[in-house]
């Protein structure tokens, strides 16, 4: 008996649906809360080639809600063990694994060999960039998200209706709007459910069944199961607030913390990079002026970064800049959580008014 039995003799769903899962590919953004049943289900459902884009490492405060993962995880590297454990399950699938963080240099060519993407992300800057992405490559995007008790799902550039995230919440929150990620709280289910609706919806488009939820945001209340749906109405003018171009997505700054990176000046940094034990990173790429120069650093840049490598892992202080310091914040706020080390991001990057370079300019 085929494990995909109970579905195709379901009276609208049939033979004909479950080969367009099976031709189908899906991009999965994040295995974490939302990620992990996300990928369970749609494994299960039989979509034929899924990738898993998730460059953390799995936490013991994870276990509670990222269900794919056990104690023997931690420490380990979420998609390459999200891979593995669903190749045991399911041998006939194919997996594609991206260890990584999505950023503006990977998310193009990686979104593009994908026909639908779910955003299982924890943080609003990987949202905003997911969204620019996938309306600039013209590709659905199933979307979800969690605070506290309440949880959203929304499918954005999809059949008819091409609204996207923007249309419904233009601008990303300031920065003393964004709770703090480890202060907020979450019970493990919520982001179980979020998530297996998230899966849904993908199956829904991928397969032709259902009304589906394009074009809308379902609003969801773990406390009394209350739910209520709105229709994202398109918004003239958003000129302004989106990449026009590929090109132009891959200059763009996207914020993505949770206020608990450690922002320093130039001075402090370059006081701290002289002791022995630390390390100060260069995360920009090849291309990107100006240079720095009078002092020792390492060029990594972060499309290609191994946060594995001996530099990193002999390190205890890693000091972190970039052109404006939005980079090198978000990447020090997936390493602070993991890596037990003095993360440390310059504040304003290389283009502050304290940066060496400016001062030599200046002086």
């Amino acid at each position: 008996m085929s494990r995909f039995d109970r579905q195709i003799v379901l009276k609208g769903f049939g033979q004909k649906a479950q080969q367009k899962l099976q031709s189908s590919s899906v991009l999965v953004v994040g295995a974490g809360g939302l990620g992990c049943p996300a990928l369970q289900y749609l494994a299960a459902a039989g979509v034929g080639r899924i990738g898993i884009i998730d460059g953390d490492l799995v936490s013991e405060s994870n276990l509670n809600r990222q269900i794919l993962f056990g104690e023997s995880d931690t420490g380990l590297k979420k998609a390459e063990i999200a891979a593995k454990k669903l190749n045991a399950q399911y041998s006939d699938l194919k997996v594609d694994i991206y260890p990584e963080f999505l950023t503006t240099q990977n998310a193009i060519e990686t979104i593009e060999n994908y026909d639908i993407v779910l955003d299982g992300s924890d943080n609003f800057g990987t949202r905003y960039m997911l969204n620019d992405a996938c309306q600039l490559l013209k590709k659905p995007l199933v979307l979800g998200a969690i605070y506290q008790y309440e949880g959203q799902l929304m499918v954005l550039m999809e059949g008819e209706h091409q609204v996207n995230y923007r249309d419904l919440y233009p601008d990303p929150p300031a920065a003393n709007e964004i709770p703090n990620c480890n202060e907020s709280g979450v019970l493990g289910v919520l982001p179980g459910i979020i998530g297996t609706m998230q899966a849904a919806e993908v199956i829904m488009i991928l397969s032709g069944l259902g009304s589906r939820l394009s074009g809308q945001v379902l609003f969801y209340d773990l406390r009394n199961y209350n739910s209520f749906k709105m229709n994202i109405e398109k918004q003239a003018v958003l000129s302004n607030k989106t990449p026009k171009s590929i090109q132009e997505f891959k200059q763009w700054e996207y914020e993505i913390n949770c206020h608990l990176v450690n922002e320093i000046s130039w001075g402090k940094a370059l006081t701290i990079s002289k002791a022995s034990n630390s390390i100060l990173i260069d995360l920009r790429e090849e291309e990107e002026a100006p240079k720095l120069s009078g002092h020792e650093y390492l060029k990594m840049p972060l499309s290609v970064i191994n946060i594995e490598c001996e530099e990193i892992a002999s390190a205890e202080n890693i000091i972190l800049f970039c052109q404006s310091g939005a980079r090198s914040s978000n990447f020090a706020s997936k390493l602070t959580s993991n890596s037990g080390k003095n993360i440390y991001s310059i504040k304003g990057g290389i283009l502050s008014e304290e940066s060496p370079v400016n001062k030599e300019n200046h002086g």
